[in-house]
């Protein structure tokens, strides 16, 4: 990928090295915040996260895989056995009503807009910390894209905050821990990343290269588009009116847009900025690949449990990357009303 020299985002807080207090990784029930994340199982025996610590996290993982829950779900706030089970159809989602903007379009060349809230600092040499450089200039290109877009949209586009940190965090939707992966949070509309992650996507997932860490952010990011859409809104309103498999499967949709997503802004920046090298795109892939709930649970448990998903398929991960690369139209994006998933 192609980012030296270029801008910097200055949305970015450094909270490496803080110290967090004690406290509860997950949601407290009866928050509305969601914590959407990026799904990465890790095994740190050192970190702890405060409040009950990691190895009482494991525990209560195993004990809810026993009994055949979705761990996550917890760290996405949700509540397990909630809701009626009634089988039928999905609540319909549908998706806001906006000019239907492809990558043919001019404006996505302009890559400052004015009053963005961003200093055009550039990266240079990337100085004495590389990695941190790298991911403020792919949090600028979407900036730059998804600035663009939501002025032919004719709506504002809120810049979100990319937070980096040392094993704990507190955020507005609750404590995170490095081992929950990257995730964002509606609440105080902030994406959260230790950078130690892109280690471990490297060399446990076997998902190396820069353009596959920029698709990370890239899906964090289309997590804040959907809440500026009020799509997360409709999502979170149908989930509570349905049994745990089909609000799975809601989720599964959300993440699954998130990745066309990440799509669509790649085939944007890339037109505007020339961004992508050899390889790149399929270093996205392979990212999209290790990251399936399928592969994820195959890899944890030694089985897979379809029904339990929330994330979707590694073949399902992707096809809608591909198809956001593809189209580079938001209603493209549209997982809740196509046909096939």
């Amino acid at each position: 990928m192609r980012w030296r020299g270029r801008r910097e985002s200055s949305n970015v807080e450094d909270r490496r090295g803080e110290s967090t207090g004690a406290g509860f990784p997950f949601p407290f029930p009866g928050r509305r915040g969601r914590r959407i994340r990026f799904p990465m199982p890790r095994s740190r025996r050192a970190r702890r996260g405060g409040g009950i610590g990691l190895f009482g996290i494991l525990i209560v993982f195993g004990a809810m895989l026993f009994l055949g829950i979705d761990p996550r779900l917890l760290l996405q706030g949700g509540s397990p056995g909630a809701g009626p089970q009634q089988p039928g159809r999905l609540p319909r989602i549908e998706m806001p009503d906006l000019p239907n903007i492809d990558a043919r379009s001019n404006s996505s060349k302009r890559t400052r807009l004015p009053g963005s809230g961003t200093r055009p600092r550039t990266s240079g040499s990337a100085g004495s910390d590389p990695v941190k450089s790298f991911v403020s200039v792919v949090f600028a290109d979407t900036e730059d894209v998804w600035n663009a877009l939501f002025k032919q949209f004719g709506r504002p586009y809120s810049e979100p905050k990319l937070v980096l940190f040392d094993h704990a965090i507190r955020s507005g939707c609750g404590q995170g821990l490095s081992a929950m992966g990257p995730f964002y949070c509606p609440l105080d509309r902030k994406v959260y990343i230790d950078l130690s992650f892109f280690r471990e996507l490297k060399e446990k997932f076997k998902a190396p290269g820069d353009f596959a860490q920029a698709y990370v952010l890239a899906h964090e990011v289309g997590h804040h588009v959907q809440t500026l859409l009020g799509i997360s809104k409709k999502v979170q309103r149908a989930k509570a009116q349905v049994g745990k498999r089909d609000a799975n499967r809601l989720q599964v949709m959300m993440e699954l847009q998130a990745d066309c997503l990440a799509g669509l802004w790649a085939k944007h920046a890339d037109k505007a900025k020339n961004i992508l090298e050899q390889g790149d795109i399929d270093e996205a892939l392979r990212a999209a690949t290790a990251i399936g709930d399928d592969r994820i649970q195959r890899r944890t448990t030694g089985f897979v449990v379809p029904d339990s998903f929330t994330h979707g398929s590694s073949k399902q991960r992707v096809r809608w990357f591909k198809t956001g690369f593809k189209a580079g139209s938001l209603k493209a994006c549209d997982t809740f009303n196509a046909p096939e998933l």
